[in-house]
């Protein structure tokens, strides 16, 4: 065969497949906002008709036989109607699995809950409802911290108004009684006002350093520092307090070991520990601190003799609000202290944990060790 010859059927096979696959173009256009399986069925049926257009064109530019020509020609239809055939049972099947899958998410956004369709899909389909389910369970799990900080926020406001209204009306009493010259003994009267003041103004400073963590506006300024001096200015801060409650602090022996934290906000929180267990401890026990390496970490405790957490209470023993229960005497504070510990130490990429020892509880804190 000449390449003449070539050229020719290849020119009439473009012309007939051409105008198949513009009329296909025409029809998908036409169908974009239908079932998946019209496109299907549409693009079946365009590979269909160009290869027949195609064959056709160039067998009558060959002037074939009248008798080839059907023969080319029946040959053609059935296998076109076998190719329309497979793609609309092929499309029926694939419309019937995103159906399954528009059910699925119309009772996630109802229910809040995704079930993955237990028929199978094709790849697409079954990649999409994985990504349904892991956002279904993110969202469940961002609900619950959500009701867990909305009984959290409910319980402090409720424990701020009470702690709030005792105070004041002391210093209400106490004024009224120094105006109306009613007071025995006025400069006890003002020393008296005077810790109100300071507890008051505690209270009100632990709140707005709350306020800062929960908003994520928490400034640190990281140093490197030594370990065993945080632990000493903390033991030195809070031995008059551990002296007033009758209660021994003992300092294990603290290995120098150097960490990268922000020493004002550390100091505070080895404090509130501090402050925390002592008073909780009763009289003649002992607060104990200690620290060591531990796998690329520095881990910081603080152990007391409160008698123990109740283990359903272990969970909650950072949260805001929270001040104990039956084994841990509520303090006069706010419940703040031991969420703004949690908060501060996060803030340095680190974690703190509480778990119960012999006669007491032990709060542990673990940093990540300097390079």
């Amino acid at each position: 065969m000449r390449d003449q010859d070539l050229l020719l059927i290849a020119l009439y096979a473009l012309l007939g497949a051409g105008g198949a696959g513009a009329l296909g173009a025409v029809a998908l256009r036409i169908l974009r906002r239908r079932s998946v399986a019209a496109s299907l069925a549409v693009v079946t049926a365009v590979a269909v008709l160009a290869m027949l257009a195609g064959t056709l064109a160039v067998a009558w530019a060959m002037l074939l036989s009248s008798h080839d020509l059907t023969v080319v020609t029946v040959v053609a239809a059935v296998a076109a109607a076998v190719s329309l055939g497979t793609a609309l049972l092929l499309g029926r099947q694939v419309v019937r699995r995103c159906r399954e899958l528009v059910e699925a998410a119309r009772v996630f956004g109802e229910e809040g809950t995704f079930t993955t369709p237990s028929v199978p899909a094709p790849a697409e389909l079954a990649a999409l409802s994985r990504e349904l389910a892991a956002t279904s369970e993110r969202l469940t799990a961002s609900r619950e911290r959500e009701r867990a900080l909305e009984t959290s926020r409910r319980e402090l406001v409720a424990w701020i108004s009470h702690d709030l209204r005792t105070p004041l009306a002391g210093l209400r009493a106490m004024s009224e009684a120094l105006e109306d010259g009613m007071a025995a003994d006025p400069a006890r009267y003002h020393r008296q006002m005077r810790t109100e003041v300071d507890r008051l103004n505690s209270m009100v400073g632990d709140l707005f350093e709350l306020s800062r963590i929960h908003a994520g506006a928490l400034s640190l300024s990281p140093t490197r520092l030594n370990l065993y001096d945080l632990v000493g200015d903390a033991l030195a801060g809070t031995d008059a307090l551990a002296r007033e409650h009758g209660v021994r602090l003992v300092g294990d022996p603290i290995a120098s070991l150097p960490v990268e934290v922000d020493g004002k906000e550390m100091t505070r929180v080895l404090s509130n520990l501090l402050v925390n267990a002592i008073r909780h401890t009763p009289a003649d026990g002992t607060v104990a601190i200690a620290a060591e390496a531990r796998e690329g970490a520095v881990v910081l405790s603080v152990t007391d003799a409160c008698g123990g957490i109740p283990e359903e209470d272990l969970t909650r023993v950072f949260d805001t609000g929270w001040r104990g229960t039956q084994a841990r005497t509520p303090p006069g504070g706010a419940g703040l202290g031991l969420a703004i510990v949690r908060g501060i130490v996060e803030a340095h990429d680190g974690r703190a944990h509480v778990r119960n020892v012999t006669g007491g509880c032990c709060f542990e804190l673990t940093l990540p060790a300097p390079a």
